[in-house]
């Protein structure tokens, strides 16, 4: 409110009628205090409509602030969480994740239902191609077989000639290869679906399983393997993990200079399970490290150009990593070689009784 000047002071008639017979000093005077007294009370009334209107303005503006960012929240909310829900999508998880958004059949709510059949059609298509690589494999293995039969039938006979067991020896080496190959891309199918099996799996006989079956290849290629496992449980399927760790210890083997080192470590990190490989082998650029996670990819080799192996290795651990909910990261190590990690979520602890 705009305070009110009371009549306190004498009008401009009231002066008049009052200066009647005075000297015109004193009423020039009285004129000067009454000009300077109204000032004084017009400028105070002003000072005091601009505070109180500079308070209403910022009182006025910090709700608006308020009232906007609640609309705001409230308008962005599903966008949010659809934001959260592509992040924390992947292959193994499309079968099950889905916004389902709900709420007014709005702009919003329609992106989402878009969201929900698109991934519904990705989660068919990876279906698919894992069942086509399992279907396929599973197909090779049967005529792989009979052709290592075969070829061990023909090598046992004694009237075989040299350049016949030559040749029968290279084409078994082949057909292990081959086979081994079916192999990979079998458990890479497997270990991309979601887990049927979830028990509780101690990491550090996993470790110490897989460097006991290994040490015969180790000696064979004249790597030291070195281990310091600690205890660590975590949730999952015993082959599969079992198989990650062996994939882990045996690229650090072959992968390798002579006279190598490979380093295994096991424990719990940070409320989770650790698995760690690291080894001395040839120097690994920063930029190729994720591709070695990609199947059929290795260090400074192509498929056909490389005979050690499938390229595989790494790839199924990836696939039985993010099954099981952990991550997988590789850095190259000081003086060549590879740094694997695997974390895992640890264990859930049961209270009931």
């Amino acid at each position: 409110m705009v305070p009110v000047v009371e009549s306190s002071y004498p009008t401009f008639e009231q002066m008049y009628r009052l200066s009647e017979g005075l000297p015109p000093e004193v009423v020039e005077n009285a004129q000067s205090l009454y000009e300077a007294r109204r000032s004084a009370v017009v400028s105070g009334v002003l000072n005091s409509l601009l505070t109180r209107s500079a308070l209403a303005l910022v009182g006025v503006g910090i709700l608006a602030l308020i009232l906007g960012y609640v609309v705001a929240d409230r308008a962005l909310r599903p966008l949010q969480r659809m934001t959260a829900t592509a992040r924390r999508l992947s292959e193994s998880t499309l079968a099950h994740e889905r916004i389902a958004l709900e709420g007014p059949d709005d702009e919003i709510k329609e992106l989402a239902d878009t969201f929900d059949a698109m991934l519904a059609r990705l989660n068919v298509a990876f279906d698919t191609q894992r069942r086509f690589v399992a279907n396929a494999s599973h197909e090779l293995r049967t005529p792989l077989a009979i052709n290592r039969t075969v070829l061990e039938v023909a090598l046992a006979d004694p009237e075989a000639s040299g350049d016949l067991k030559a040749l029968g020896r290279t084409l078994l080496g082949t057909n292990a290869r081959n086979e081994k190959l079916i192999e990979g891309l079998l458990l890479l199918a497997r270990s991309e679906r979601e887990l049927t099996v979830r028990k509780a799996v101690e990491v550090r006989e996993v470790a110490e399983t897989a460097v006991d079956q290994l040490a015969p290849f180790a000696a064979e290629q004249g790597v030291r393997v070195s281990a310091e496992l600690y205890s660590g449980t975590t949730e999952g399927d015993p082959v599969l993990l079992e198989r990650c760790a062996a994939n882990l210890v045996e690229n650090a083997i072959k992968y390798n200079v002579p006279d190598g080192e490979v380093w295994v470590r096991t424990g719990t990190s940070e409320g989770g399970i650790l698995i760690q490989v690291a080894n001395t082998g040839p120097h690994v650029p920063p930029y190729d490290v994720d591709d070695l996670f990609e199947p059929f990819r290795r260090l400074h080799a192509d498929r056909v150009e490389s005979a050690r192996g499938a390229g595989l290795g790494l790839s199924i651990v990836r696939a039985v990593v993010r099954a099981h909910g952990g991550t997988v990261t590789a850095a190259p190590r000081d003086g060549g070689g590879l740094i694997v990690t695997v974390r895992l979520p640890a264990a859930r602890v049961n209270r009931s009784r």
